[in-house]
């Protein structure tokens, strides 16, 4: 999941920062990763909770994990309507910045999970 994770986290960086170049106002693209990135957040959450029900413990603690998926959840959305708000260049760029922290938070949920992120 890490590596998926990585993908979409990636390309919705590089969306956002082209599209801050090309674009003066929010993209739609740039709005189209946000959601990618919230989608694979939600189906990372489900899968973790299907593994945990299912018997596997996380190495580090539950609820600082749980409180990683809620925090990165909270993301994505927090940072559209801030984009919806704002309506200039800079709402592509700081929309890329999910990506970039979403990326260190999974990094660090798998960290938690197994002991180690690969």
């Amino acid at each position: 999941m890490f590596l998926i994770g990585a993908l979409v986290c990636g390309l919705s960086v590089l969306v956002c920062w082209v599209m801050t170049a090309a674009r003066d106002h929010p993209a739609d693209s740039s709005i189209i990763s946000l959601a990618a990135i919230e989608l694979y957040l939600i189906a990372y959450g489900i899968y973790a909770g299907i593994r945990q029900l299912g018997g596997a413990s996380v190495s580090g603690e539950a609820w600082e994990f749980w409180g990683y998926i809620l925090t990165a959840l909270l993301l994505p959305v927090g940072v559209f309507i801030w984009a919806m708000i704002d309506k200039t260049r800079w709402s592509n760029l700081v929309m890329s910045f999910v990506g970039l922290v979403v990326f260190v938070m999974v990094y660090r949920l798998e960290e938690i999970w197994w002991g180690s992120a690969l």
